[in-house]
């Protein structure tokens, strides 16, 4: 089972943005922004939640069936992860399909994000399973990859991604968090948050916008400790 995270973290996390989230690993020194991959269709959920990672890669590079290592990594991800995708940097690629969607709902994994395509996108709204990727294919997984292993450090949209960091999506695209930086990050995030919450209502209370802006030296926000 992927590790877990505390569900007050979780939480906390939901109540954020995925620009929020994106200034509080800058504030950390971080990337986290997973480039190209966004929600497959309007009102996708957002997820939040430990990773389990699997690595696909071209036929015949890697050991293992790419579907039934897919099926592999949901069991042993189970309640609550979600399943990142490291489909080799090959985009258009599909990476998913409708049946191990079906599987990941009744395993209760929270939702997939891949840096390649994904198909029967249909089949994921129909069972409210968010997905997150480069776009839309039409083409099956067979034939197309092999598997080069699950739990394991992957590499998605150019960020290393290990089993157990969180991973965070909405409409605004897909952040990854380092386990070992999940607080730091929560907490610069909400306090980043915060300040662009008191500059909103400064300017709504008729504050001269560029003064709402210099009081809280917003150009260094991201930078000054």
């Amino acid at each position: 089972m992927a590790m877990q995270i505390d569900p007050q973290i979780v939480e906390r996390f939901e109540a954020l943005a995925g620009p929020d989230v994106a200034d509080g690993l800058e504030r950390n020194g971080l990337e986290g922004a997973a480039e190209g991959v966004l929600p497959l269709w309007p009102d996708c959920r957002k997820i939040v939640g430990p990773a389990q990672t699997l690595k696909l890669v071209p036929p015949g590079e890697g050991p293992e069936s790419a579907a039934y290592d897919t099926l592999r990594a949901v069991v042993a991800g189970g309640q609550g992860s979600i399943l990142v995708i490291d489909n080799g940097s090959r985009p258009t690629v599909n990476s998913f399909g409708g049946i191990v969607g079906t599987t990941s709902k009744h395993y209760g994994v929270a939702g997939c994000v891949s840096d390649g395509a994904m198909r029967d996108i249909n089949e994921y709204k129909a069972l409210d399973f968010p997905c997150y990727a480069s776009g839309p294919a039409l083409t099956s997984i067979r034939t197309r990859s092999s598997s080069a292993g699950y739990g394991i450090e992957v590499t998605f949209a150019g960020l290393a991604v290990r089993p157990g960091d969180l991973v965070f999506g909405d409409e605004n695209g897909v952040l990854i968090v380092p386990r070992d930086r999940i607080e730091a990050v929560l907490e610069t995030a909400e306090l980043v948050k915060g300040t662009e919450e008191r500059i909103i209502a400064a300017i709504r209370g008729g504050q001269d916008p560029v003064a709402a802006h210099e009081v809280v030296r917003y150009d260094q926000m991201l930078t000054e400790t």
